[in-house]
């Protein structure tokens, strides 16, 4: 992969400033879907589920890990993971054995201990890739598998940016004209901030709107402070340890398949964004075991699981920073800020529609990533075979948008709609003649 022009892979050269609104930035970028997770489960569970203090503790700290692991090349973020949620709900469901009248509180520390048995099920894929060899196992993930993963990463979250679009578009239009204006017109450090500046600009015309008297389009608040009011100033995370037992163990373990393949989608579009090989160096292994070592930690510990956001490999493309201190920083504010919990609840009280806004450039940006890394890797779509394992994967990732619920051992297993699309494209590619990928050959083409 070419390095990329204008870009900055050591922002220690902005100064120590600049480097911490950037962290601020990729802080703000994963804010919204990671304290989302938490709040969902805690539905789930009749109001005893996840901490947003802890997960902000764990995504920190699971963040700071994998960098560890990765020989701290890789500029990723881990969040909290969306993919885990169906499991969640089946343990909350569980009414059987030892289940049976047991409280809510006391069924969540099950559906964690079956999270770090997920985990732990990267560093078995993690070693196969290891001894296998990362050229024979990338035979089987040529661009012509990745890019459209990539594509359907980004266009999966569309409905999503849409939705919180909705709630008051003219919010979500400041917020975004906010981020095209800086980024294309703006210079020097206002074109390496854009996403910050977003939240910061339609943050202030949302306390305007709602000193008017403004509302959201279904009626509601546009700011509503009482989670901050009630909130403690400074508060330790409630941490608690898991549990294990062997039914939350099989609802929550085979997700492992589903993230798994995410993960490689998502090592692919920051590998792509930043034009490094993090496939090859630090190596597909050592970012699998940071991610499932990340998740195993956070469940213990009575977080959610994490993986690598998209949202903030889309900073990485808008921002063109592709140092790895800056993600670590954000990290260290996410951990900071767990013991902060009224101002956790603040920024958490931003406007659903400035995430929106914000994210159509975003999740856009992810989608725009993958069709490069098509075209740079130059996929013959002359070729049928190519169309085909392209076309089935488009068609599986933004088809099952529900994904594919089947049974084991009498317990419900969800695959997501991406889990689904990199499975038929990696059957599809290692069925159907003709792939003639040699991996880190830019000069070879998919046939």
């Amino acid at each position: 992969m070419n390095k990329q022009q204008n870009a900055i892979y050591d922002a220690s050269t902005l100064g120590i400033p600049k480097m911490l609104l950037l962290g601020l930035q990729h802080m703000f970028a994963m804010f919204g879907a990671t304290i989302l997770v938490p709040i969902l489960v805690d539905g789930y569970f009749e109001g005893d589920g996840l901490s947003i203090q802890v997960t902000l503790f764990c995504v920190g700290l699971g963040t700071l890990f994998f960098h560890f692991c990765t020989r701290f090349k890789v500029p990723a973020f881990l969040g909290s993971s969306f993919a885990f949620l169906g499991g969640y709900y089946t343990v909350a469901s569980l009414d059987g054995g030892i289940y049976t009248n047991m409280s809510m509180a006391e069924k969540l520390p099950y559906a964690c201990g079956g999270v770090v048995v997920a985990g732990f099920l990267y560093l078995v894929l993690a070693l196969i890739v290891k001894l296998v060899g990362i050229r024979r196992m990338m035979h089987f993930l040529p661009p012509v598998v990745t890019g459209p993963i990539i594509i359907c990463i980004g266009l999966s979250l569309a409905p999503s940016a849409i939705s919180n679009a909705s709630m008051n578009w003219p919010l979500a239009l400041i917020a975004f004209a906010v981020v095209v204006i800086c980024n294309i017109w703006g210079k020097g450090m206002l074109k390496i901030i854009p996403i910050l500046l977003g939240v910061v600009i339609s943050y202030i015309c949302a306390l305007i709107f709602h000193a008017a008297g403004m509302t959201n389009a279904d009626g509601s608040s546009i700011l509503d402070f009482s989670a901050a009011a009630s909130a403690g100033i400074v508060g330790f995370p409630p941490f608690w340890l898991c549990k294990f037992d062997i039914t939350s163990i099989l609802v929550m373990a085979p997700i492992a398949i589903a993230t798994m393949m995410e993960h490689i989608g998502d090592d692919s579009a920051i590998s792509a964004t930043v034009g490094k090989n993090f496939i090859e160096d630090p190596g597909l292994h050592r970012t699998l075991a940071g991610d499932g070592l990340a998740t195993a930690l956070s469940a213990m510990l009575g977080g959610p699981a994490n993986t690598t956001y998209g949202e903030n490999t889309g900073v990485l493309e808008l921002s063109h920073v592709y140092d790895p201190k800056v993600p670590r920083l954000a990290a260290i504010f996410a951990i900071v800020l767990s013991f902060f919990p009224k101002v956790a609840e603040f920024i958490g009280s931003m406007p659903d529609a400035i995430v929106g806004g914000i994210s159509f450039i975003l999740y856009g940006m992810i989608s725009a990533v993958g069709v490069r890394n098509i075209v740079e890797n130059k996929v013959d779509f002359t070729s049928s075979r190519n169309l085909i394992i392209a076309a089935v994967i488009l068609v599986c990732g933004l088809g099952f948008s529900d994904g594919l619920t089947f049974s084991v051992f009498g317990t419900d297993i969800t695959l997501t709609a991406l889990a689904i699309a990199a499975i038929a494209g990696v059957a599809l590619n290692a069925i159907l003649p003709g792939n003639e990928y040699t991996f880190n050959d830019t000069d070879t083409r998919d046939a």
